[in-house]
Order: C-alpha cells, then structure tokens, then sequence
C-alpha cells in the first residue's frame, strides 16, 4: 500500500455513524482533497479494494463490517464566490458539516437554505442525496459540484443536468456515479430573497411567531425549533433522520385509498402524482413508541428508527421490514428506506 497515506487498519465505525451502530473498516482514510483519491487510484492494492465512501454517516445502516477502504471525505473550507444571473454562489468543501455551512450563508445575510437547516451530514453528501425539507430541495439552490473520477483520474465539473436530481436520488446511486467522489459543491443563492412557507407547519410557526415578513435567519430558527420538537438529536439517540421515503402513488391510487381513508395524508406533485406521508401510514398501523428488541420507532415521529442502545445493524434491518410488511398489509403502499444499508 502507498507508503504516503494514512492509511488505518482495523478502524472502529460507530463513532462516524449517527446510528451509532458497531461496526469496522478493514483500511479506513481520512480523505482532505483530489491528491490523496489520486495517489488510492494509483495504488495497486488500494484501487482494487471494494470502496465505501463515507461523509457524516447519516445515511447509511451498517448491517456488518467493511471489507475494504472506507474514504471519509473531510476537507473543509467555504467561500463565497460572488454574483451571477442574480445568484450569490458559495461554495463549501465536502467535507464541511451540513447545519454549520447553513448557518455561515445565514451569517452573512443569505437566504436560500434556511429551509435545509439542521438536517444531519456533510455538504457533499446533500447532492448526492438531494436532501430536502420544507418545500426545499439541494436541486433547487445548487450550481455545480466537483468530482474526483475514481475510473479514470479526471476532476469533473457537474452542473445540476449531469447530477439528474430526483426524489432522495441523483447519479451518484447509480451505476454511471458510483465512481464519482463529491470534492466540493457550489450552491446559487437569491440575490431577490423571499421566505418559503409554502408547508402549512412552517407557514403557522411563522404566523404563531407573528412574523409576518421574517428574514432568512428567522426561517431558519423556526426550522430549528419544528425539527427539534420532533426528531431526536443523534448525539442523543442513535438514528438516521428519516427512515423511508415517502411513497409516490398515482392520483387513481390515492383516490382509491381515500375511500377507505380519508384523512390520508397526500401531497398533489407537478406531474398528477401524489405523495404519501410515509410517517403518518406507520403511525396508523401503530408503530410509534414500539420497538423490536433494541432497535424502536422514536414516540414523538414514526418515521424515525431509533436504536435504543446496543442495537446491531440487523436489528434496525427487521424492525423497518416488520414495519413495511404491515404498512403494505393495510395500504397496499410499499416504503422504501431512505438509508444505504452497507
């Protein structure tokens, strides 16, 4: 292996998990920038070993050891660009934490993120994941990122066509990026700011708080306080955010369980789809506050998995499978997890 990188053995995983799942990377490196991916893919035994890339561990459920080389992308640094088009850029490294790089565009007075605010990781894995929340996604406030091509040594510049954003989707869960490692991220922020309230539960706290015309940064602190009324902190109790997805039916489909339901929860998406809260089918098929051995559902939103202490990988793995089984047993609707199982 390359005398000149870092390279761990045997590297203990449950502290760079927000689960806190146990588990192990046979070769672990802690990856600052393109040189270090450059000198892996150079080396024989390093580049054919089976790779995990790893951010803020937020998204994953480790179901068993690493068999391989974990890169944990860590390199920091922020900056703004300036205008373009009528957009601020700001660029962040991909290393650098999600809710803290939020917070330094509010800093400076930018507004375009505020809606994004504490949602758990890093800033590389936001497009790769097309995070949202709040009526706002990475695809809408993104510019461009650059990639580090594992295949074939090159940096790549990818702008919001080549990502091919979707729902918790892009390139990179697929075959044509999976030998795409996130280097940095552009985002393009309103230069003409205007809050997003367009989700009821946003649009009333701001009511509640009688700001009628409130600023980026008391956007983002009206999503702080939603978010930590309802999800659990990580630091706290072991979790991956939202566990599924919330399913996408067709309006005929939604129709049909509106019979039967008719306090179904249901967003009307652009195309004529509808979108189901994945949280609330889990709660009426009764799964908040229960837990199968030491892995539960959080009692405060049943769309999240929590792990109650000691739990295994595999325990989360047959709690989400009870789950999903009951949710298709009365509604017919599948969920699938949001999480990469590893």
């Amino acid at each position: 292996m390359h005398p000149d990188l870092p390279i761990v053995h045997d590297q203990p995983l449950a502290g760079l998990n927000t689960f806190r799942i146990p588990a192990r990377a046979r070769h672990y490196l802690r990856v600052t920038g393109a040189a270090q991916l450059a000198a892996v893919r150079a080396d024989p035994a390093l580049a054919g070993l089976p790779r995990l890339v790893l951010g803020g561990g937020s998204n994953l459920l480790f179901t068993q050891d690493v068999d391989g080389l974990v890169l944990h992308m860590s390199g920091q640094g922020r900056a703004i660009l300036g205008e373009h088009d009528g957009k601020i850029l700001v660029r962040a490294q991909a290393g650098e934490n999600w809710h803290a790089f939020v917070g330094y565009t509010l800093e400076q007075g930018l507004g375009g993120l505020e809606n994004l605010s504490l949602i758990p990781g890093t800033v590389g894995a936001a497009p790769i994941q097309n995070v949202g929340a709040y009526g706002v996604e990475t695809k809408d406030v993104f510019h461009s990122l650059t990639a580090f091509d594992m295949a074939s040594g090159d940096l790549r510049t990818l702008d919001a066509a080549a990502c091919r954003f979707g729902y918790r989707d892009s390139i990179f869960k697929h075959a044509e990026g999976r030998d795409l490692i996130v280097l940095d991220v552009t985002f393009a922020l309103p230069a003409a700011w205007a809050p997003n309230l367009r989700y009821a539960e946003l649009a009333n706290a701001a009511h509640e708080a009688g700001l009628a015309a409130p600023t980026p940064r008391e956007v983002g602190a009206l999503v702080e306080a939603i978010r930590r009324r309802k999800l659990p902190d990580p630091a706290e109790i072991g979790n991956a955010g939202s566990f599924f997805k919330n399913p996408v039916v067709s309006s005929r489909e939604c129709a049909r369980l509106l019979e039967t339901y008719p306090n179904l929860v249901h967003h009307r998406q652009p195309d004529g789809s509808e979108k189901l809260a994945a949280g609330w089918l889990i709660d009426q098929c009764g799964w908040k506050g229960r837990h199968i051995g030491p892995a539960g559902v959080y009692h405060k939103q049943a769309l999240v998995l929590v792990n109650l202490g000691d739990a295994q990988g595999t325990d989360v793995v047959r709690l989400a499978q009870a789950i999903q089984a009951d949710v298709a047993a009365r509604y017919g609707v599948a969920l699938e997890p949001e999480p990469v199982f590893i």
